[in-house]
């Protein structure tokens, strides 16, 4: 059974938040702020927390797959789906990053607010699961990053976020170095130091892309 303690909002949708699930913050907002305008055919939306990405791609996606780790996201973000009218484009699936679906399932647009904060502390709660990020900040990003590309469409993108404490740089490099154009198409400063980012991968190159710095 949920325990929901909070609420949050986003245009005219309204998301319950379990008390085991990350509450939409800085980075759930910047993220869904930048969302595509085009509509996409099949969205998987990987960690989907309360299912605020999910909720409001659906106004534009045919088809969206959201996916946690965490069953009392799923059952919360299922119950927001139901709560704004979104449950009939959403399936909803508990599991670790895209590995529930079949390899044969290809993605025309995949979502990941990723835990991206560095913490040396062994991570015990659902909670904190969604935000720590292991010792540099990177350990599921580079997991995502081996495996994502091989699940997308020809024509698709990835959005990923993360912040500057786990190394926007080197996130960048690792996609080159599979042949993607990565770019940031948002941020955001935050207290303490840190800048969150959104990075858009794509297959085909586009008329700007990365170049790493020389180091």
């Amino acid at each position: 059974m949920l325990s929901v303690n909070k609420k949050a909002f986003f245009d005219d949708f309204t998301f319950l938040v379990d008390e085991n699930v990350y509450e939409p913050a800085e980075d759930s907002f910047l993220f869904a702020e930048n969302l595509p305008a085009k509509g996409f055919c099949r969205v998987a939306d990987v960690g989907t927390g309360c299912g605020i990405l999910s909720i409001v791609a659906a106004k534009r996606a045919r088809e969206i797959v959201a996916i946690d780790l965490n069953p009392y996201a799923v059952r919360c973000a299922r119950q927001n789906a139901k709560l704004n009218g979104m449950i009939d484009k959403i399936v909803f699936i508990q599991g670790d990053l895209l590995s529930p679906i079949n390899q044969n399932v290809k993605f025309d647009l995949i979502l990941f607010n990723a835990p991206y904060l560095p913490t040396e502390r062994e991570n015990t709660s659902w909670l904190e699961r969604s935000w720590a990020g292991g010792e540099t900040g990177r350990g599921i990003i580079d997991r995502f990053i081996s495996e994502v590309s091989e699940r997308l469409s020809p024509n698709g993108q990835i959005l990923l976020m993360q912040s500057s404490l786990s190394g926007i740089d080197q996130t960048l490099r690792r996609y080159v170095a599979q042949g993607l154009n990565p770019q940031v198409i948002a941020r955001r400063s935050l207290p303490f130091f840190e800048t969150i980012v959104l990075i858009k991968i794509m297959r085909q190159k586009e008329s700007k892309k990365y170049a790493p710095r020389s180091t």
